[in-house]
């Protein structure tokens, strides 16, 4: 089996790196990919834009290429599963009416409120002196309804930072299509991810993570892509997770079966539990999460391929329940100083065999092969994911591999699992 995998992440370095196990897949593209993947046994990267989607069709001509997953959220919002679609092509990932779940988050409201599942209460402006206006109450949670990398969400705390970024939305600081904004009830609880397998017949939950949104310790500072994952979460017992499933997940596919759309992938639940034990949505996403998709997948004991292809295929239903190893996993997030603002590409990195040696798992997100050299490539740079047989281990063996890399301006957090180690009263923003 041929692969085409779409993206150049740490979420698709994973991907990548979990389908070269298997003795099923032959050979796995990349496109773009990254610096990890570039060296990932069985894998070629090509140098197509997400985006290209004439290209990528080529290339799946040329190559014989029977399966696509695709990776990030911008080009399944732009309709890449059905410009791709062909007899005897398998692609992961839904159609365009089903990306506009993440696409639009005002769009997603409406959707939950017709499944009647649980959310946060809401409102919709196109206008930024209505929004301003609307506004009288804080905290509040302010965020741009269209596409904006896991950066688009204020948690405000004063009536002028609520006004500053309403007024940042509009003006086009994440995008200058957004022209809508969508101000939401603030929720004390803890925040988690669901990722959901579907075949539009059948939903399945895999592990449940959570993820550290903010930039700096403590949860401050403004939000990123994701500073750090771990999986399972603690506070998911067996009953709170049927209870997502009944409240939000069976519905969710209910409900897209309802209005005529074929979702083939992951659909992704942003979850707060509150201190009484009830899941509200935040939001969803239409693919696989970054940064929880590298410990999610790093205990994921039945081959990917299996399960991507029976989505694809619509027989979820037909597979055995899914396998995992015992233990936890815990990823932690090394990023390029500045981020998730301005920062510099191109410093040299250094000690990755180092970090492999202590066990762990490197995954790479932000980073190219430069002559002979690895260099930093964008905000996230790196991914670094260890297995223990409790968090205390899984936590001590990711810093452990940590310490060993070094590249100029490095910056990562040292608390990635604070909630989990006595911090159950955490209060997470949005």
């Amino acid at each position: 089996m041929k692969i085409l995998i779409v993206g150049n992440g740490g979420r698709e370095h994973a991907i990548a790196w979990k389908l070269s196990h298997s003795p099923q897949v032959q050979q796995i593209f990349c496109t773009p990919g990254n610096g990890g993947t570039a060296t990932q046994a069985k894998c070629q990267n090509i140098p197509i834009p997400v985006t290209d989607f004439p290209a990528l069709k080529q290339l799946i001509a040329d190559q014989n290429i029977s399966l696509v997953v695709v990776g990030p959220e911008v080009p399944l919002a732009l309709g890449i599963t059905d410009y791709l679609k062909q007899p005897n092509l398998k692609i992961f990932g839904p159609i365009k009416a089903g990306a506009i779940l993440e696409a639009s988050k005002s769009w997603a409201k409406d959707f939950m409120a017709e499944a009647n599942i649980p959310t946060a209460k809401s409102a919709t402006f196109t206008n930024a002196e209505t929004a301003k206006e609307y506004i009288t109450e804080i905290p509040i949670v302010v965020k741009a309804d269209g596409l904006a990398a896991g950066k688009g969400v204020t948690v405000a705390t004063t009536i002028e930072m609520a006004h500053n970024a309403i007024d940042a939305i509009f003006q086009g600081e994440f995008d200058e299509n957004h022209q809508s904004v969508v101000i939401e009830e603030f929720l004390i609880g803890q925040e988690i991810s669901v990722l959901a397998l579907t075949d539009g017949l059948t939903i399945r939950p895999l592990l449940p993570a959570q993820d550290h949104k903010a930039v700096g310790e403590g949860d401050t500072g403004p939000n990123t892509g994701g500073m750090g994952a771990y999986t399972p979460t603690p506070i998911i017992s067996p009953e709170l997770m049927a209870d997502i499933q009944r409240k939000v997940l069976e519905p969710t596919l209910t409900n897209l079966q309802k209005r005529g759309i074929d979702y083939r992938g992951v659909v992704y639940a942003g979850l707060m539990i509150s201190p009484t034990g009830e899941p509200k949505v935040l939001e969803f996403n239409c693919r696989f999460g970054d940064p929880e998709t590298q410990p999610i997948l790093s205990l994921l004991e039945t081959p990917l391929e299996e399960l991507l292809l029976a989505c694809c295929e619509q027989r979820l239903a037909e597979l055995p329940p899914i396998n995992w190893k015992s233990g936890v996993a815990v990823s932690v997030v090394l990023a390029s100083a500045g981020y998730p603002e301005a920062y510099e590409k191109g410093k040299v990195i250094s000690g990755i065999e180092k970090a492999e040696a202590t066990g762990a798992t490197i995954f790479h997100a932000g980073t190219k092969l430069h002559t002979q050299n690895l260099i930093t490539d964008g905000g996230r740079v790196l991914g670094v994911t260890a297995v223990g047989a409790n968090f205390i281990e899984a936590k001590v063996k990711a810093y452990a591999a940590v310490d060993c890399i070094k590249f100029e301006g490095i910056y990562y957090r040292r608390d990635i699992g604070s909630r989990v180690f006595g911090n159950s009263e955490f209060i997470n923003p949005q």
